[in-house]
C-alpha cells in the first residue's frame, strides 16, 4: 500500500512539474519583419533549375519528406543513407517551396513534416520509413531552418498561425538546447540531455538575431556571435574550427567539413560579420576550383574530393556579399554535376553519374542557390 501510495505521489509530481516546464517557455512574437528571403536576381538558370526540380519531385520527393539518396542504400546506424529522411532536407524544401510561392504545397508539406520528425519540442533529424524509426535527437540547424522557413512563409502570405508556429517552435528548441551564448549541437529527448559540443555551423545568426529581440536575449545573441568569431583559426588560414566544447571550454582540432565551413561563412556574411580575408581566401578556391572537401586545421588538404553543395553555398556566400561575378563563377562550378544523360537513372540530378547516387544535400543546396 506505501508503495502504491508512493508511486501516485511522483506520478503527481511529474504532473506538476510537466506542467511547470510548459509554463516556463515564453514565446515572444517578435515585431519586425525578418527579411529571411535573400533575393539579388543572379540566378538565371531555367533550363538547368527546371531539370533539377524534376528530378528531385520525382525521385527524391516522397509524401512524408525527401530521399537522403535517390539510390536505395542498406541500413547504418551512424550514417543516414539511401531512402532514409532527414528534416535537414525537408526544412531546405520548405524554402524552396516559400521562394517560388507554392504555398498550398508548403501548408501540406509542413503538415507532413511535422507527422515525420516531431518530437513535440523539436524535430528528430532523421527518419527511417523501412523501420518506423524516428530517432530521439535534433539536428539544432535543421530545426532553426524549418523555423526560418515558417517564418518566411508567415512574411509572404501574412499567415498569423505560422508566425506564432515559428516564434513557439523557437521558445522550445531555445529551452533545451541555448543558454548563455551556446547552442547545443543536440538535445536527446530520452535521455533529457544536450550536447557538450556546439557545431559552429549551426549558428544560423539571422534567424538568431531576429528571435532573441528583448534586452536579456540580445546579449545571448551577442555571446553566441563571440563562439564563433572566437573560433577563427588565424589569417593565415582564415576558416573557423568546427566545433566548440563547454566542459572543456576549448574549440576541436578535428579536421574541416567543408560544407559545414560554407555554412558558417554564410552565417557571418548574413549579419555583415565574415572577415575580409576569410572571402578572400574563398574567391582563390573557386577561381582555381580547389575547394576541397575536407582540410586540417592547419590547411593541409585532407581530401582533394569536391561537393556540388559547398560549392552552392559558396554561391549563396557571394550573392549575399552581393559579387555576381563570384557568384555566378561558383554556380558554373555547381552545374558541371549536373548529369545530362537522358537514359541516367539521375538524369537532371546533381550526383555522381557513374554510381547512380544522387545526394538531397547537393541537390537542395544547388537549388536553393540557384533561387538567389
Amino acid at each position: 500500500m506505501k508503495r502504491k501510495m508512493h508511486l501516485v505521489f511522483i506520478f503527481v509530481i511529474s504532473l506538476l512539474l510537466v506542467g511547470c516546464a510548459k509554463e516556463e517557455i515564453d514565446v515572444k512574437i517578435p515585431a519586425d519583419k525578418s527579411n529571411f528571403i535573400q533575393r539579388t536576381d543572379y540566378g538565371n538558370y531555367s533550363i538547368e533549375t527546371n531539370k533539377l526540380r524534376d528530378f528531385i519531385e520525382k525521385k527524391m520527393l516522397t509524401k512524408s519528406g525527401l530521399y537522403t539518396n535517390s539510390k536505395q542504400q542498406s541500413f547504418k546506424e551512424n550514417n543516414a543513407r539511401g531512402h532514409e529522411l532527414l528534416s535537414e532536407s525537408s526544412g531546405m524544401w520548405l524554402e524552396y517551396l516559400v521562394y517560388n510561392r507554392r504555398y498550398k504545397e508548403f501548408r501540406q508539406f509542413y503538415a507532413a513534416t511535422k507527422k515525420t520528425f516531431d518530437l513535440k519540442t523539436q524535430f528528430s533529424y532523421r527518419y527511417i520509413p523501412s523501420k518506423h524509426k524516428k530517432f530521439p535527437v535534433n539536428a539544432t540547424l535543421d530545426d532553426l531552418r524549418i523555423i526560418k522557413a515558417l517564418q518566411m512563409y508567415s512574411e509572404k502570405t501574412g499567415n498569423k498561425k505560422y508566425q506564432k508556429e515559428a516564434a513557439t517552435r523557437f521558445a522550445m528548441l531555445k529551452k533545451n538546447t541555448m543558454s548563455r551564448g551556446k547552442i547545443a549541437s543536440f538535445y536527446d529527448t530520452d535521455t533529457k540531455k544536450q550536447s557538450s559540443e556546439s557545431a559552429l555551423a549551426y549558428y544560423d545568426f539571422p534567424v538568431l538575431k531576429y528571435f532573441e529581440n528583448n534586452k536579456q536575449n540580445r546579449k545571448m545573441y551577442r555571446q553566441q556571435l563571440a563562439v564563433v568569431q572566437n573560433g577563427y583559426l588565424g589569417d593565415a588560414f582564415p576558416l573557423y574550427a568546427s566545433n566548440y566544447n563547454w566542459q572543456s571550454k576549448t574549440y576541436s582540432n578535428d579536421d574541416l567539413n567543408t560544407s559545414e565551413v560554407m555554412e558558417t561563412f554564410l552565417h557571418l556574411s548574413q549579419v555583415g560579420k565574415l572577415k575580409k580575408v576569410s572571402l578572400n581566401w574563398l574567391k582563390r578556391q573557386i577561381k582555381n576550383n580547389t575547394l576541397y572537401n575536407i582540410y586540417s586545421i592547419n590547411g593541409s588538404i585532407v581530401s582533394r574530393s569536391h561537393s556540388a553543395g559547398s560549392y552552392a553555398v559558396a554561391a549563396m556566400v557571394f550573392a549575399n556579399e552581393h559579387d555576381e561575378k563570384m557568384y555566378k563563377r561558383a554556380m558554373k562550378l555547381v552545374w558541371k554535376y549536373q548529369v545530362l544523360d537522358k537514359d541516367s537513372d539521375i538524369y537532371g540530378g546533381i550526383g555522381i553519374e557513374r554510381q547512380n547516387e544522387a545526394y538531397s544535400y547537393n541537390n537542395l543546396t544547388t537549388l536553393l542557390a540557384a533561387n538567389y
